[in-house]
């Protein structure tokens, strides 16, 4: 039973570090078409590329966050998708430390907060938004 509530452990705590991403699968299931175009734009990618993501995955959220993942360790998608089947069960953040992030950076730490697609976003796009405001214009 103690090795039970061992095994268990990771994935509580892993799911309460990524709590947006169920909400984030019902709005990207809602609307694919319009996911994949959000993903198309953000990540600056056809949709060849997307679909292709889209069908090594098991949801939505894990696209963006393979997508996601790529960009910050500056590596493509195939990589990154390779990783995610080799790894799978195991959370975002061993992938992480896998592609050379640390869990614990502002990347990793601003990933955990949300996503930053559009309309959607509630994490670190907000915020580069709001650091962005303000820029050209005059000082007082």
């Amino acid at each position: 039973m103690v090795t039970t509530a061992l095994l268990l452990t990771p994935s509580i705590i892993l799911a309460g570090d990524f709590d947006w991403i169920k909400d984030f699968n019902i709005t990207a299931q809602a609307d694919p078409s319009g996911f994949k175009a959000q993903l198309s734009t953000r990540f600056q990618i056809g949709d060849a590329k997307i679909n292709a993501v889209i069908g090594n995955v098991e949801k939505p959220a894990d696209a963006y966050m393979v997508l996601r993942l790529g960009e910050i360790a500056k590596r493509p998608p195939e990589e990154v998708i390779n990783d995610y089947k080799a790894s799978k069960g195991k959370g975002w953040g061993v992938l992480a430390k896998n592609l050379g992030i640390k869990p614990g950076s502002q990347e990793f730490k601003a990933l955990k907060s949300g996503q930053d697609l559009g309309e959607q976003g509630k994490g670190n796009g907000k915020e580069k938004e709001e650091k962005g405001k303000g820029k050209g214009k005059s000082r007082h």
